[in-house]
């Protein structure tokens, strides 16, 4: 998931076992403005330079939530790994790990619906309106 205003996230991803790209969401802010092309370019390097630190922590920890695992200049990249291996990826400007971490596991269990779905084909990209609604809506509930 990919996701700036004055305290926002910058972008969200989730990034398959295979660094393919499942689903991202850009821009959710305090004040409701999207931000440039340049920021979405930006934001997707800066999450997927991130992955191989990702990588390297999800195997000294047996928890799911990876904290921040890497920074660029004042952003933070905060990570969730499930136990298929998808990673739950986070940029963002924000200091609380508590709404950080609810954010993580309601987008999870969110997930979790989307691929018990028999029309969903495991590690292709989610499509779904329903699907991006709700994690604008947890952004909004848990980041902002």
């Amino acid at each position: 998931m990919w996701i700036k205003a004055v305290v926002s996230t910058q972008s969200t991803g989730i990034v398959g076992h295979h660094d393919n790209p499942i689903y991202e969401q850009e821009h959710c802010s305090r004040d409701g403005q999207s931000k440039k092309d340049d920021y979405r370019d930006l934001c997707q390097f800066v999450a997927h330079a991130s992955l191989d630190m990702i990588g390297e922590h999800m195997w000294t920890t047996n928890s799911m939530y990876l904290k921040i695992v890497d920074k660029f200049n004042d952003w933070n990249v905060s990570a969730f790994v499930t136990a298929g291996k998808q990673r739950f990826i986070i940029l963002h400007d924000i200091k609380n790990e508590d709404s950080i971490r609810q954010f993580f596991q309601e987008v999870y269990e969110l997930y979790i619906k989307t691929a018990m779905n028999p029309f969903y084909e495991p590690n292709t990209p989610i499509q779904s309106q329903a699907f991006h609604q709700k994690v604008k809506f947890l952004c909004r509930r848990y980041l902002i």
